[in-house]
């Protein structure tokens, strides 16, 4: 006797076990800063290893600084940031926006004349894993799991 009677009652096993075994994860990001080799743009997702965030509601974050026209780039998960950055800005949803700011923290920079940044910019993605690679986001691994269901099944 065969597992599955069917192969339509074999798919919807196969898509359920998967869409638990998916969505039920944790969101995977990258992380580095474009001072190492293929993290600046263009991204080069062959020499970087991914991260599982921490958390279970987090983001990924891709933080681009800007001064006197040199840009670092840093990527990773954003509950790694949260102790390290003040300028967090207060909307995580997916896109990018401009760093909140700090007024005291400015100052303090100026007058011990750290490395501050001009201009940064906070892109947030957690739609899909491996998101925080570039601007473009790469297909959902459900949908292709469902296409290739959906394909088996008009077969």
């Amino acid at each position: 006797m065969y597992l599955c009677e069917s192969k339509y009652t074999c798919c919807i096993v196969f898509f359920g076990l998967c869409c638990k075994t998916i969505l039920g994860s944790a969101l995977w990001c990258y992380q580095c800063v474009s001072t190492q080799p293929g993290c600046g743009t263009p991204f080069n997702w062959l020499w970087h290893w991914t991260k599982v965030c921490p958390e279970d509601n987090d983001v990924c974050v891709k933080i681009i600084e800007e001064k006197d026209g040199s840009q670092v780039i840093t990527r990773d998960c954003l509950s790694s940031m949260q102790g390290l950055r003040t300028d967090i800005p207060a909307d995580h949803y997916e896109g990018c926006r401009p760093a909140a700011v700090d007024v005291k923290l400015a100052n303090y920079c100026k007058s011990l004349l750290m490395t501050y940044y001009e201009k940064t910019t906070w892109c947030f993605c957690f739609l899909d894993h491996r998101c925080n690679n570039a601007i473009m986001g790469h297909p959902s691994v459900v949908i292709i799991i469902f296409a290739s269901l959906l394909g088996y099944l008009l077969l």
